[in-house]
């Protein structure tokens, strides 16, 4: 299948994920994962109406900044080292890989150096696996409200990366926890801190997501294919 009958695959699935749980189609975006993709994939899948894109690597999100339409939000869904960060400031939409106060404060120091807001995502390894990056459970919401005091930062949700599982009803159980988590913080009323965001999902197991509250998924293998690793 071409780039575009896959994009339209998974929007039909997304559609029917909505419905299944009653939710409005508008709520849940999808974000093309291009990590690893050549621009020719990132242009075919612009042409049929992607307008976010998630990379893992630094060097490659802002390469691609600097060459495609101004228009795409760029997604950063990778681990981030604090020594990239000011590469991205100004040119990243949003940061889905916040795990510890250390970056955090370095992404409000260089937002702040450059006069922006920077929205980022806690993430947070839901299923604990020793492999994942991220916070478990218990101690997101201790981190969000540190988070919430700095400058040129703000909170906008949750991002978890499930376990690889052949069954996707399997990860169910993550995705309502990171959605009870993100209740639960709503809750707590911390300034600077908003839960609208879910990034949650991936090609295996991103309609059982959206039924449990994604409003990102992020899905690569689903519309560019297996991914090409540069020897």
């Amino acid at each position: 299948m071409s780039i575009a009958e896959n994009i339209g695959q998974v929007e039909v699935n997304i559609d029917t994920a909505c419905e299944k749980s009653g939710r409005e189609r508008s709520s849940v975006k999808l974000i093309a994962v291009s990590k690893t993709k050549p621009l020719s994939m990132l242009e075919e899948a612009y042409t049929y109406g992607c307008r976010d894109f998630g990379e893992n690597k630094v060097q490659e999100l802002t390469e691609k900044y600097e060459q495609l339409p101004k228009d795409i939000r760029w997604h950063m869904i990778g681990h981030l080292q604090r020594n990239k960060v000011k590469y991205l400031i100004g040119k990243v939409f949003l940061i889905h890989s916040v795990d510890s106060l250390r970056l955090a404060e370095e992404i409000s120091k260089e937002s702040v150096k450059k006069q922006v807001t920077t929205d980022i995502l806690v993430e947070v390894n839901v299923a604990k696996e020793d492999t994942k990056f991220g916070l478990y459970t218990e101690q997101a919401a201790d981190l969000v409200e540190q988070i919430s005091k700095l400058p040129g930062i703000a909170v906008k949700g949750l991002m978890t990366i499930a376990p690889y599982v052949d069954d996707p009803e399997e990860n169910r159980i993550y995705f309502k926890s990171l959605k009870q988590l993100s209740v639960d913080i709503m809750r707590k009323n911390i300034d600077n801190v908003c839960m609208d965001i879910l990034s949650m999902g991936m090609t295996g197991d991103y309609q059982v997501a959206v039924e449990e509250g994604a409003s990102y998924v992020r899905v690569g293998t689903g519309i560019f294919g297996e991914r090409q690793y540069s020897v």
